[in-house]
């Protein structure tokens, strides 16, 4: 019960207003993770706090948000946070029965200029029917959303594609994960350096030690840095399921 009044609280925060009224039709699940990395192997000022929320509500509409905190330039990490960037997404299922969502995504990050709109179809592989068994056999999920439109300051086109995954593996051990993401960045314009066309990715692997807390070890790829593209982040993680 003091879970789930803590995850009320915190969705409540993020939406200005309560979970539970009517319009959303209620909250039927949802999870919040509070991730922390005291190391990184070679980008000093890459994230180092990452918060997640997650919820399913009534209606065929879901959420998934987060906000990554990242250290300052030549400092040791944890010691001095001075960068944001967050995603905000509102996802509603076509049919009760469909495996694909209509979806909106809101980001927003440190400096002028940078926010982002984008409006697009998500197709969760895994729900598929000519898909579903392969999955449920392999414990494996999967979907992809096709950001078509992408409103910011950008004179170009840019759009998107975001795969996310993610694994367990019952049979070495229930305490185990798999989770990650790609996105694809098309036709954007981030610097004189960076290619039009250009991937940002991590993948995490996670241990639950005990309880609610997971030891996590996530891999990195960030080409709009175009130097020090990987990075490696060993992590502690603390998750809230309701």
């Amino acid at each position: 019960m003091l879970k789930q009044k803590a995850a009320v609280f915190f969705f409540s925060l993020l939406f200005g207003q309560s979970l539970y009224a009517d319009n959303l039709g209620g909250v039927k699940s949802g999870f919040l993770d509070l991730n922390i990395y005291p190391h990184l192997s070679d980008v000093s000022n890459d994230s180092v706090v990452t918060l997640n929320a997650g919820a399913v509500f009534g209606n065929r509409l879901s959420y998934f948000g987060f906000i990554n905190m990242f250290n300052k330039a030549g400092r040791s990490e944890l010691s001095d946070l001075d960068r944001f960037y967050t995603e905000q997404n509102l996802r509603w299922k076509l049919a009760t029965d469909s495996s694909v969502d209509a979806t909106i995504q809101y980001t927003q990050q440190s400096g002028s200029n940078n926010d982002k709109l984008r409006i697009g179809v998500r197709w969760r592989l895994h729900d598929s029917d000519y898909f579903r068994a392969t999955f449920n056999d392999i414990n494996f999920k999967w979907s992809v959303n096709v950001h078509a439109l992408q409103f910011d300051h950008d004179p170009k086109h840019a759009w998107q594609i975001e795969h996310v995954y993610g694994a367990t593996f019952p049979s070495i051990s229930d305490r185990l994960y798999l989770s990650g993401f790609i996105d694809h960045n098309i036709n954007g314009t981030v610097g004189p350096n960076v290619p039009h066309h250009f991937i940002i990715s991590e993948t995490q692997l996670g241990f639950r030690a005990f309880d609610d807390v997971y030891l996590t070890i996530e891999y990195r790829i960030n080409q709009a840095r175009r130097s020090d593209v990987n990075n490696v982040a060993l992590g502690v993680q603390y998750k809230i399921k309701f």
